[in-house]
């Protein structure tokens, strides 16, 4: 109660403009999300670099690096440790070599930082109030509606679910590959959107696996077992996909953002000897901070992969009205 009492007048402090906002010099576009983690935030702004690139336009992104070592404002260099920069910044940087990722705490002199930039995307910033985006999308999981959670920490609610009306864009994600016309008005209704406000419906599609290591061996990709490793907000989607290759004997679960430990790499090497046929997998943004573990065993290394994923529109129609949207 006492949370959610000060997110109020927090809210009314700078939606009523007793605080002033900065707009960058550099248009930005803001993706964020009301809930603490679990949207789907990463793949959803790669999905929408691919798209800036389309559009000719000259993307940069900034992050705030949670969890990173480093302070200040850092460019990620494409080799960068997750230690140093946060696992979802080195993932971006790994995935887009030719775009400049960046993280600061201070978005404002971040922006200042990258004012060379076509177009700045900011990750993961709707609650950074002093910044005022050009364009601010907000994220919603399919599977945990909004209107069914409670504030942090009786819910997974980090923002008032009314906030959702502060957007230009709301996006569900890890929808069902169909959605019928009926269900997408339930939604509207349900989330209490403005009329003009565009809503959009995403999924998410999982790719070949590729492995966490360069001396990965890709023969343990085809076995019928397998020891799942993940530090995520919900894996419950990932679970299931993998569900339909794989008899998973293990379930090595972390916490979001977890830093990988002796102790981790032990299990792995654990499961490894109990399953010497089956492969690991885990996450992409697991594969960041795996990199990072030191000594990790020969036999694990070999065994272990990461299934990339990619946020796509449900429609053809959609996805060309999302590109006008940042056009």
């Amino acid at each position: 109660m006492i949370y959610g009492l000060a997110l109020r007048i927090r809210h009314l402090f700078y939606d009523k403009g007793w605080k002033k906002s900065f707009s960058p010099v550099v248009p930005t576009i803001c993706v964020g999300n009301v809930t603490a983690g679990g949207t789907g935030k990463t793949p959803h702004v790669e999905m929408i670099l691919r798209m800036l690139i389309a559009q000719w336009k000259q993307p940069a992104v900034l992050s705030r690096g949670y969890k990173r070592k480093s302070k200040g404002f850092q460019i990620v260099p494409h080799d960068g440790s997750a230690l140093q920069f946060g696992d979802e910044p080195v993932q971006i940087a790994r995935k887009f070599p030719d775009i400049t990722v960046a993280v600061d705490k201070d978005r404002i002199h971040g922006c200042e930082e990258l004012k060379g930039a076509g177009v700045i995307v900011l990750d993961d910033a709707f609650q950074y109030r002093r910044l005022r985006p050009t364009l601010s999308i907000v994220l919603v999981d399919y599977n945990h509606p909004v209107f069914k959670d409670r504030l942090y920490p009786w819910g997974h609610l980090r923002d008032l679910p009314s906030r959702l009306r502060k957007a230009d864009v709301v996006v569900v994600t890890k929808c069902p590959a169909f959605l019928d016309d009926q269900e997408r008005e339930q939604w509207r209704k349900q989330l209490k959107l403005r009329t003009e406000q565009p809503l959009f419906f995403t999924t998410l599609r999982y790719t070949a696996p590729v492995g966490v290591f360069p001396d990965a061996d890709p023969h343990y990709v085809y076995s019928k077992h397998c020891t799942l490793i993940t530090g995520i907000a919900h894996n419950k989607l990932f679970l299931n996909y993998l569900s339909d290759s794989y008899k998973i004997g293990r379930s090595l679960e972390m916490p979001d953002h977890h830093t990988y430990t002796r102790a981790d790499v032990r299990r792995m090497a654990s499961a490894v000897k109990k399953q010497p046929t089956a492969c690991l997998m885990t996450t992409e943004k697991d594969a960041q901070r795996l990199r990072d573990c030191k000594n990790m065993p020969e036999a694990v290394r070999r065994r272990l992969f990461y299934v990339p994923i990619e946020a796509v529109f449900l429609t053809p129609e959609e996805e060309t009205a999302f590109a006008e949207v940042l056009a």
